[in-house]
């Protein structure tokens, strides 16, 4: 299928604008979710089942919106999941009792879902050889949302308090829609109006993983996310536990982070794509991986701090930015395009588990010895580094180039 490289361009920037908007709601409750919680007496248990169903929804239904873009089109799916998840942060503006706020979380969660469709779409209207590319745009639209929306998030919620910050981010929902809806065109060409619909992931996941095409790169995936997911969350512990850094600067750093992946997905990860293709951007971004979770715990300390923690945390962002857009490329290029939705729909569902299970082993044996999650991330990587090369065996006969 030939696409018209002016209107790809033009969708892919409302894409992007859609996405950020998207993400910037989502960025400006993250600060204040957890300090919300606990002042409506949730305890940190219940806590950690709030921020655990925000995955669980996108894990149960990213399968579900994947495939309805499929059978629907794309377009559809994106405004009915902007759309719900302005009516979840409706909900969450009234937010005054804890049964509400997991409400708002469970919608969120389940509108969110449809980073899938928004995936299929790009992989519509673009090139095989400008996918990397450009899932790595979207990508850095996700950066910059939760690089501003954090600190959005803060002032307004200190100066406004919650319902504010609710009603903020429904407007950049009602924006979100109002520009999907005018500017977004239908990419689909083709539906695939007899495709059954269930909400089951389980089974959508047993079956991908009977498919010799996808299923080594869904374990990669998985595998990857995981290892990355042991090392973010407990950051925070580390730095603040063994550098002696406050919030506020804990913020920066993550924020730092957030830019270096930004620039890795917006900027650099096209012109690396063209040079050296997916698979070596796999490799470099299981490498980077490795150095990264290598030095964080090493050179923890205020006197190490500046560069060593700086030079991890670029590593860090490295990796992703080279990993995620690749692998999702790979993905997109290994199906046909009736069912690109559905397939990215479940690896949007494997990343979900990932970022329950991830934190929750990283947190685990941090607790044992703040070394060890960095360590055994770094060394999951490592062995994923060592099964790439397995991949082309697997889909050579399958890439449409």
């Amino acid at each position: 299928m030939k696409r018209n490289s002016y209107s790809s361009k033009n969708a892919l920037l409302v894409l992007f604008l859609t996405i950020f908007i998207d993400l910037l709601g989502f960025g400006i409750v993250i600060p204040i979710l957890p300090n919300f919680a606990r002042s409506l007496q949730a305890a940190s248990w219940q806590i950690g089942f709030l921020v655990a169903s925000y995955s669980l929804m996108n894990f149960l239904f990213a399968p579900f919106w994947g495939g309805l873009s499929d059978k629907i089109g794309r377009k559809p799916v994106i405004l009915i999941s902007v759309a719900l998840t302005g009516i979840a942060y409706v909900v969450f503006a009234y937010s005054h009792v804890l049964w509400l706020l997991f409400a708002s979380r469970i919608i969120a969660g389940i509108g969110s879902a449809n980073i899938a469709a928004a995936q299929a779409y790009i992989a519509d209207i673009s090139e095989p050889s400008q996918r990397a590319k450009n899932f790595g745009i979207i990508g850095a639209a996700f950066g910059l949302g939760l690089i501003i929306g954090p600190t959005i998030g803060g002032i307004v919620y200190e100066n406004y308090g919650i319902s504010v910050v609710g009603w903020l981010v429904v407007i950049l929902c009602l924006m979100n829609l109002i520009v999907a809806f005018l500017l977004l065109p239908e990419t689909l060409a083709e539906k695939n109006i007899a495709l059954p619909l269930k909400i089951n992931p389980l089974q959508d996941l047993r079956l991908a993983l009977r498919r010799e095409d996808i299923k080594r790169l869904l374990w990669l995936s998985f595998l990857f996310v995981t290892a990355f997911m042991m090392i973010q969350p407990t950051l925070a512990l580390l730095w603040k536990e063994q550098a002696g850094l406050n919030d506020k600067q804990n913020g920066y750093a993550f924020a730092f982070m957030g830019v270096v992946t930004t620039l890795m997905q917006g900027f650099l990860v096209g012109k690396l794509n063209q040079r050296f293709g997916e698979y070596k951007l796999l490799v470099f971004g299981c490498v980077a991986l490795v150095v990264a979770g290598t030095i964080f715990p090493l050179f923890v300390s205020p006197k190490w701090f500046i560069p060593f923690e700086l030079l991890a945390i670029t590593f860090s962002g490295i990796s992703s930015g080279c990993f995620t857009p690749a692998l999702n490329a790979l993905l997109s290029k290994a199906v046909s395009e009736q069912e690109q939705g559905r397939v990215l729909g479940i690896n949007q569902s494997f990343g979900a588990v990932a970022r329950i299970v991830g934190p929750a082993i990283g947190l685990a044996f941090y607790d044992v010895d703040f070394h060890l999650p960095y360590w055994i991330a770094a060394t999951i990587a490592a062995l994923l580094w060592y099964g790439i090369k397995f991949i082309p065996k697997v889909l050579q006969k399958k890439i449409r180039t």
